[in-house]
């Protein structure tokens, strides 16, 4: 597979489209078949190069993207059950500092001190088919698979055959309640399930979980009943009351009502305990029985939980830690930089070919100039500080990064003659300078348009999908337009690409539709492509332009908050930056730099892009050739903040920044960072300082949290009410909802 670093906008957006086909089929066997065709590892590392070229190219994120499936359709053959909570899928990590980041994550989004107490359950992760059982008046009435999350299959009278699921409800159980958990085989009754398959000239199955969800997916129960299927429960859907207020207390309450629970589910305050419960859990793996491929935390208290709410397809609150990725050894045989569109100088390690987890890897990512000495984020020390070498003898890892990296040294076998290696200080493509940014570890090319590196890629990027879209123009012909020695054929600039037509039509020399892989059809279609994309919108010109941090989502935010291209050019150009901590740069500055979700850091590549001259050239070139329509803002009328802009200062007590703004903007409003004459509305807590005194100067309408849940039409703040109905949940969907990995 071509390495995601290499990748162009065609080929990522092609990659994407195989990935999601092929993802889709291996759902399609995993799930309905029961007959998966690849590892779990291999599975894992398919859906981790998804996320990985989504993340480097997220405007191409496509709707059936498996980052946005759970599960896969229900199959024909059973009926379906609507799930009354979905049954989510969790975000996966694969290393203890991944374990660091989502406590630091769930911390940060809940406003919590790094000091203040938080108790996370760590629990292994069972292998087996998930299960959702529904009780009412606690008696068994349905039993569903998860299906794709939404809809299930109609499992229910094979799910009465199990002897670890209780038809009825012992104690006092919620008058409705959906205990959810796994169906597995031990192992020792999937070894002698096989044998008597082999007795019988039947065909064996291939793994416990195989044979688990094969038994419990059969039309006739009477085989179900058969099989030594056993049951885990560890969560629970809807409720019509929650039987405790952590995980840990409902956990409880499940086993009291006649469920066996895992034993090794525990408790931590720490993530230290976390990862010590993870790697003691990892070395009973094989002794256990049963087949788990991990461990789940969950954040304990069920208040919490709702507040921190879901992402996507996974809960924010849960995560599963898998077991280690596969690994090798071999040798680094040398160190080759490429140069991608935006500059950035990337090392990638070229390796003597070994196998990793069934895959032959020569290439492998470095990273940066940090991580090949042993440096980390924020000076952080790495592999014990070993720096990487040419020569050297070193692991690589394949798995959970689906791009092999190298993780470590082999000191012992270190040539004698190799030397700390030294990033290049120019662009190996234009020579051009290499100069590491003060805000970060990437080295970039300062060769802009000239690098032919940064151009062609630019270009590629300009009539792509999701910026012009221009039919025609693939990877191929943006390549011959671009070394093209014929003026008349030559693009080297967006504009170029709207003057070919004419520069043909005035051309003496060979015209384009004489040379091989065009014709008059092919050139015919392509201008007329050409000219279907003079008027465009102002979110997608934007991201057209290829200015960095500017992708499809900033482009959108930019387009929505200015409306026209003349508003945002006026602010960029004449916007002037800081020139240390304590300026605050002109007021276009802090315009742009205040525009909810875009901060400094866009704002300043987007001033310095137009602070170029070749860039306001380039520019007024293209504005010559296409219209940019203005863009129309569309707003929920409904509701009393809709279309206005507020701005929230001082401490909130009762919701956490981010959980105002997902609010606010629930409610079609503007979140600013700044109080301007164009702010509506000043939400002002406790220790409210400038921005307060400014809203009063201005005459500006101010509130306080209690009067905000007044304005919206709620009076309690979200733990009050429903905590994550504030952060644009409703209540059943936010309360309880079971996950977990496909794989």
């Amino acid at each position: 597979m071509t390495e995601i670093e290499d990748l162009t906008l065609e080929e990522a957006a092609a990659e994407l489209e195989r990935l999601a086909k092929e993802m889709a089929e291996h759902d399609r066997r995993y799930y309905q078949d029961d007959a998966p065709t690849i590892s779990d590892a291999d599975y894992d590392a398919l859906r981790q190069r998804n996320l990985a070229i989504e993340q480097r190219f997220p405007d191409l994120v496509r709707p059936d993207s498996p980052s946005l499936r759970v599960g896969t359709e229900v199959s024909e053959k059973f009926a379906k059950i609507t799930h009354a909570l979905p049954m989510l899928s969790l975000d996966n990590a694969f290393s203890d500092e991944d374990v660091a980041d989502f406590s630091v994550r769930v911390r940060r989004f809940l406003k919590l001190s790094e000091d203040a107490p938080l108790a996370i359950t760590a629990e292994p992760k069972i292998d087996g088919l998930s299960l959702s059982l529904r009780y009412e008046g606690g008696k068994l009435v349905s039993a569903a698979t998860r299906g794709d999350g939404t809809t299930g299959e109609d499992v229910t009278l094979n799910a009465r055959t199990i002897k670890d699921i209780p038809v009825t409800l012992k104690g006092e159980a919620p008058d409705v309640f959906e205990v959810r958990g796994e169906v597995y085989m031990t192992h020792a009754d999937f070894a002698a399930l096989n044998e008597r398959q082999t007795e019988a000239g039947k065909p064996v199955f291939a793994n416990p979980r195989n044979a688990a969800a094969g038994s419990l997916r059969q039309l006739d129960s009477r085989i179900t009943k058969a099989r030594p299927l056993h049951f885990f429960a560890y969560a629970w859907g809807e409720a019509s009351a929650v039987p405790g207020e952590t995980q840990t207390e409902v956990v409880a309450a499940i086993a009291g009502f006649g469920f066996k629970v895992n034993a090794l589910m525990q408790r931590f305050t720490d993530v230290a305990g976390l990862v010590s419960h993870y790697h003691a859990i990892e070395e009973q793996r094989s002794a256990l029985g049963y087949d788990i491929d991990g461990v789940v935390y969950k954040v304990d208290d069920l208040a919490l939980q709702k507040r921190l709410g879901f992402v996507s397809r996974s809960p924010r609150w849960a995560i599963a830690h898998k077991f280690a990725a596969e690994q090798a050894t071999t040798v680094l045989r040398d160190i080759e930089i490429q140069v991608g569109r935006t500059g950035a100088l990337t090392p990638v390690a070229k390796l003597q070919p070994v196998t990793v987890g069934g895959v032959v890897v020569s290439n492998a990512t470095l990273h940066n100039a940090d991580y090949i000495k042993g440096v980390g984020q924020g000076g952080a020390v790495l592999r014990e500080g070993r720096d990487i070498r040419i020569g050297d003898t070193v692991i690589v890892q394949r798995a959970g990064d689906v791009i092999p990296q190298v993780v470590d040294v082999l000191l012992d076998k270190r040539p004698a003659d190799a030397a700390p290696y030294v990033f290049p200080s120019r662009c190996p493509i234009c020579d051009s300078h290499a100069v590491r940014e003060d805000d970060g570890v990437v080295t970039r090319c300062t060769g802009g348009l000239i690098c032919p590196a940064q151009a062609v890629e630019r270009i590629r990027h300009f009539v792509s999908r999701n910026a012009f879209d221009i039919e025609g123009l693939g990877e191929k012909q943006v390549e011959f337009f671009f070394k093209a020695e014929d003026e008349a054929l030559r693009v080297r600039t967006p504009a170029d690409i709207f003057t070919l037509k004419e520069r043909q039509s005035r051309s003496t020399l060979k015209k384009l539709e004489n040379i091989d892989g065009f014709g008059p059809v092919s050139v015919g279609k392509l201008f007329a492509a050409i000219d279907e994309r003079r008027n465009i919108s102002l979110s997608r010109f934007l991201y057209a332009l290829g200015i960095r941090h500017v992708g499809e989502t900033n482009a959108k935010r930019f387009a929505r908050h200015y409306g026209s291209l003349s508003a945002f050019a006026t602010d960029a150009a004449s916007a002037i930056l800081p020139v240390d901590k304590k300026d605050k740069g002109n007021e276009a500055w802090q315009a742009m730099n205040d525009i909810d979700g875009i901060g400094a850091v866009v704002a300043e590549a987007v001033v310095e892009f137009f602070a170029e001259a070749h860039n306001r050239e380039a520019l007024a070139a293209l504005l010559d050739q296409v219209t940019v329509m203005d863009e129309v803002a569309v707003v929920d009328m409904s509701s009393p903040v809709a279309g206005k802009t507020v701005v929230f200062t001082g401490t909130l007590e009762q919701m956490t920044r981010d959980e105002a703004k997902a609010m606010a903007e629930a409610l079609g409003a503007k979140v600013s960072g700044s109080v301007s004459k164009k702010t509506d509305l000043v939400v002002a807590g406790p220790g409210a300082g400038s921005k307060l005194k400014q809203a009063t100067t201005l005459g500006i309408e101010v509130i306080d949290e209690a009067g905000w849940f007044v304005r919206i039409g709620r009076d309690a703040a979200p733990e009050a009410a429903e905590g994550a109905d504030a952060v644009g949940l409703t209540p059943d969907a936010a309360a309880q909802a079971e996950a977990e990995d496909p794989a």
